[in-house]
């Protein structure tokens, strides 16, 4: 496939907007200069609209628009769960994590580590979050991306991924996170209108003209494809083990992944305050609820209308195919920017964390960001720090991404794969931090090193083991393990740093009635299709 001309000048029009918004967001005002606290926490003060749209811009990209796709494609409406389970989970971050963090003020993972347990386990998670952002998810990022703009458009794979590379480091370089979530709020609308396009049309030719007797033409037709609870006979069970899907490990991977991981967290821990950080959690909450519509529903329509691909994979951009000209270049155009605003929120994550937990902290700097460091020299410094290392990390994913991912089918199962040794352990270790005064060094360390070496002992001894039921496993032995080695090895109640004792965790009126609503709806999805 190849863009018409008004397709070209669409994309063309969105890449120009969108990187002079970016820049025009992220001008010094007066005299001001950037500071540290300015290009890793957008000064602070960001509003509930735009931690809302970042958290989804930050998380839906090529991996998500395009591997959910062909899962919904092979699977069904099933592929969802990890969808609306993560509107659930947002939920529990907004009410009793974020006042943990935001109380304390946390600006990093790293360095919540550091004030619960102590300066070693910092470093130590540090670097690890490092290399996984670096090779693991920034990579693949890159890696899917340049493969979904090769099949939609026509250019060169290797073209394709330096082009998305390069713009995203410029798109991000200037302002940090400030370019990245005030412009996320366009993204995450071109986002949904592009994607709601796709969905209308593909299930608009099923029901000639109705999307909603489109709809339940699908339903009719391949009935198979809308159960969202696996049973063991479904070929697809490994993948989605029946209800561990609700109780099981996909609970362990969505704490992880928007609870602790910095690409994510980090929008809310800007906030203004801690009420502005809730409701931008309930925006994203909601915006979850409708992803599946938007990814997974043309992946599903694909069966119908393009029943014999040869891969799942290709069902999203065969249905792009169907697009007229000009919305076709309006939905491309959304894709790329689901794969910027990823890159971008992963390029400045991985300058957050080298350059505040461990660059300053070596050299013994006081940021503004964390310790309200005032030397203008040594601010100004920080801020060159964390875009050299920007464009050190792209730079370097652009390199590796080919060697890592190029005989990969499935780039979404390397992140799972990969990432899926260290998640229970790092999900024992927050959790203790947070709720467990009695927790210590020894133990977070404990668990870290039994989640890698039980998954990887998994792994080989019990490779039918699935996945998801693996990490439930891990999870439980890691913590059990941490507990046993915290009360073993005991540390002093002043090497905690983290005051959680008389923390409220009462929220808003309207964040307990949107809660209630987003779990209603979460009810009746599964009810419907159990």
């Amino acid at each position: 496939m190849t863009l018409s001309p008004i397709d070209l000048a669409v994309v063309i029009a969105y890449a120009i907007g969108i990187f002079g918004l970016a820049q025009w967001v992220s001008r010094d005002r007066g005299s001001h200069t950037k500071n540290s606290s300015d290009y890793f926490l957008a000064s602070k003060s960001l509003p509930w609209w735009a931690i809302g749209a970042s958290l989804i811009a930050a998380n839906i990209s090529a991996e998500q628009i395009v591997g959910m796709s062909g899962s919904g494609y092979a699977i069904g409406l099933a592929i969802a769960s990890y969808e609306w389970m993560a509107a659930l989970t947002l939920l529990i971050v907004g009410k009793y994590f974020l006042p943990i963090f935001l109380s304390n003020e946390i600006y990093t993972m790293p360095q919540f580590l550091e004030r619960r347990y102590g300066p070693n386990i910092r470093t130590l998670m540090a670097v690890f979050w490092l290399g996984l952002y670096v090779f693991v998810n920034l990579t693949s990022i890159i890696w899917l991306g340049s493969i979904a703009v090769n099949q939609v458009a026509g250019i060169d794979q290797g073209v394709a991924l330096v082009g998305l590379g390069v713009f995203a480091l410029l798109y991000q370089l200037r302002g940090g996170l400030k370019a990245v979530a005030l412009t996320d709020i366009v993204q995450v609308t071109l986002l949904v209108l592009g994607g709601l396009m796709v969905a209308a049309i593909t299930l608009g030719q099923i029901g000639h003209g109705s999307f909603v007797g489109g709809f339940a033409e699908l339903t009719r037709r391949i009935p198979d494809h809308f159960v969202m609870i696996l049973p063991p006979s479904n070929p697809h069970y490994k993948e989605l083990p029946g209800i561990a899907v609700l109780v099981g490990g996909l609970w362990v991977a969505n704490l992880s992944y928007w609870g602790f991981n910095q690409y994510i967290i980090q929008r809310a821990l800007a906030a203004k305050d801690l009420a502005e950080a809730q409701k931008g959690i309930i925006l994203a909450a909601c915006l979850k609820l409708l992803m599946p519509v938007i990814i997974v529903l043309p992946g599903i329509a694909a069966v119908v209308l393009a029943p014999n691909l040869a891969r799942p994979d290709q069902a999203y951009p065969t249905m792009m195919r169907l697009l007229p000209p000009g919305i076709l270049g309006l939905v491309f155009a959304a894709l790329i920017a689901a794969i910027i605003a990823s890159t971008a929120s992963k390029i400045n994550s991985i300058a957050t964390i080298f350059t505040l937990d461990l660059y300053a902290k070596r050299r013994g700097l006081a940021s503004q960001a964390e310790n309200g460091g005032n030397d203008v020299a040594a601010e100004r410094h920080l801020v060159r720090v964390g875009r050299l290392c920007a464009a050190a990390a792209i730079v370097l994913a652009m390199l590796t991404a080919r060697p890592l991912l190029g005989e990969s089918d499935q780039a979404f199962q390397y992140i799972q794969e990969y990432t899926g040794f260290f998640t229970p352990g790092i999900v024992v270790i927050f959790l203790l931090g947070m709720f467990w005064r009695r927790a210590t060094e020894a133990g977070a360390l404990t668990a870290a090193v039994a989640s890698f070496a039980l998954s990887l002992a998994f792994k080989t001894a019990v490779p039918d083991v699935p996945f998801m039921n693996r990490m439930s496993i891990v999870f439980v032995a890691a913590l059990a393990l941490a507990v046993v080695a915290s009360l073993l090895r005991p540390q002093a109640a002043a090497a905690n740093h983290v005051e959680t004792r008389g923390l409220s965790y009462a929220t808003a009126p309207s964040f307990n009635v949107s809660a209630i609503g987003v779990i209603m709806v979460l009810v009746a999805l599964y009810a419907t299709w159990w």
